[in-house]
């Protein structure tokens, strides 16, 4: 059958996690509790932020917007993928698959851009600790917040407008549960892999750069800890942003974890099942990480229940 362009293309495939119809009602079931579970700790996250004035400084204010990000993460994907469980259906149209990427890819790299601005934070709250208040003002962090919205929506724009002119044969069967980019790049029939090498160019520009800012914040913040004399004193200072390491291990660990067996492995399926870590489990944890492991959270969150 000859090859034609996407936007010819009615509509995709999504083959899910599973073909065993005996396993749809558990993956529901599954899904469901996750993603409720990711959308009420993370709206918890942002009502105890918002209600409580202690909570008013610049670090829960990243935080607050990093809830925000991980709930539209979240819902990029699972509802989809749920309804079409429900109804034993796997068509998602061209318009849907493009939207759904965008949003992916939109609040994939406002999280990663976020979760930079964070360490930053944490690197002038911890290395210029004098001049934190003046350095960190309404305006920087109001400012920083709209720079990573925007630049997402750039990164967005791109991935949409290359995938727009990507060539696939008819019916086009995705072995995943949503859109995932890399995948419609492997189904992608290519006369000439400039779209293939530009889009690996873009992503590791906006993807390495905000890993590059959190590993030289990072490595300021170890040194800066390292002189300080007492012991009592380094674990207070680690303290501060041990929460926001862990959630920086969990986010990049696993999607380059899942992109870098995705190169090497041949079964897509596999890929599939492993991407719910970062997609569904990453999001869904990141309130457990903040509440147990932050003091202010859990007193606040106390006084709010």
């Amino acid at each position: 059958m000859g090859p034609k362009n996407l936007t010819r293309v009615s509509e995709f495939l999504l083959m899910g996690l599973s073909d065993d119809l005996e396993l749809q009602p558990l993956l529901f079931g599954l899904f469901l509790s996750m993603y409720l579970v990711t959308v009420l700790g993370n709206l918890l996250i942002i009502l105890t932020i918002s209600s409580d004035s202690h909570l008013h400084t610049p670090m829960y204010f990243f935080l607050s917007n990093l809830s925000v990000a991980d709930i539209g993460f979240t819902s990029t994907t699972i509802p989809k993928m749920m309804v079409d469980i429900h109804t034993h259906s796997r068509v998602i149209s061209y318009v849907g698959c493009l939207t759904q990427m965008s949003f992916f890819t939109l609040f994939g790299c406002l999280d990663s851009l976020l979760l930079n601005v964070m360490a930053y934070d944490r690197f002038v709250a911890i290395c210029r600790p004098l001049h934190y208040l003046v350095i960190m003002n309404p305006c920087l962090c109001g400012l920083l917040v709209l720079v990573s919205f925007f630049i997402s929506l750039l990164y967005s724009h791109l991935h949409s407008l290359i995938v727009s002119q990507l060539t696939f044969f008819m019916d086009v069967e995705i072995p995943h549960f949503f859109c995932d980019p890399s995948q419609l790049f492997n189904l992608a029939c290519f006369e000439i892999p400039i779209s293939n090498i530009l889009m690996y160019f873009i992503a590791a520009i906006f993807g390495g750069v905000p890993l590059t800012g959190i590993l030289f914040s990072y490595y300021k913040i170890v040194s800066s800890i390292l002189r300080v004399p007492s012991a009592g004193g380094k674990y207070k200072a680690f303290s501060t942003c041990g929460s926001h390491l862990s959630v920086v291990c969990l986010f990049y660990g696993t999607g380059l974890g899942v992109y870098l067996s995705s190169a090497v492995s041949h079964s897509p399926r596999k890929d599939s099942v492993a991407s719910v870590i970062y997609t569904v489990v990453t999001p869904m944890l990141n309130p457990f990480i903040y509440s147990l492991r932050n003091r202010d959270i859990k007193t606040a969150m106390q006084r709010l229940l």
